[in-house]
């Protein structure tokens, strides 16, 4: 086998390997994020929405939707060369919050996506991961006539510490998809540093 010298030459860089959670309310963009950014075809779990779910799912805002996820959306992209980020996207119904404890084991922390015309949908993720000291960041999907709010507004709205990221993005778009993510990476470093620096000796 032939080398090139820059290949003979070059360390092998062993990727650190980050799990990053998705979550949000029913319709918001989850599988659509997961979607646009991942570098590998996405795993989805969706199904059809049916008569059954009609009472326990409120598709309010969301009328055309026509699929929901049941279990996870999974997809992964690579930040940097010693830096790769495994995506799981949480099912946004009550009905298969069963799973997220699962999802959540490991995560280094999670993106929760917003819709400012439903805003309530995302409290439960956003109480969800303070308890439990996962860092998140807030990422607001600005639907196509859908009011814009500064960030301020939505930190107030949603009663956010000051130090976690409110940002907007377009989760269809795949460099603000990739924003997100950095923001939440970025975030969870910072959170860990604040932990080690007052951890006792």
């Amino acid at each position: 086998m032939v080398f090139g010298r820059s290949e003979r030459n070059k360390p092998v860089v062993e990727p650190v390997a980050l799990k990053i959670l998705v979550a949000g309310g029913f319709g918001v963009g989850k599988t659509t994020l997961v979607g646009a950014v991942s570098e590998i075809r996405p795993l989805r779990t969706e199904e059809d929405l049916s008569e059954v779910g009609r009472p326990v799912d409120d598709i309010g805002g969301v009328e055309s939707k026509r699929t929901t996820t049941v279990a996870m959306d999974f997809g992964r992209i690579t930040l940097r060369e010693d830096l790769v980020l495994y995506l799981f996207g949480t099912p946004g119904q009550d009905r298969f919050w069963f799973l997220w404890d699962e999802l959540a084991q490991g995560a280094l922390g999670a993106v929760v996506l917003a819709d400012t015309r439903r805003l309530e949908d995302c409290f439960a993720a956003v109480d969800y991961f303070e308890r439990r000291a996962i860092p998140f960041a807030i990422a607001v999907n600005c639907f196509e006539g859908a009011q814009r709010h500064p960030a301020d507004m939505i930190r107030e709205a949603l009663d956010l510490d000051p130090e976690v990221p409110v940002v907007l993005c377009d989760a269809r778009d795949r460099s603000s998809a990739k924003d997100v993510l950095i923001t939440v990476v970025e975030h969870a470093a910072k959170a860990a540093e604040a932990r080690r620096a007052t951890a006792p000796m």
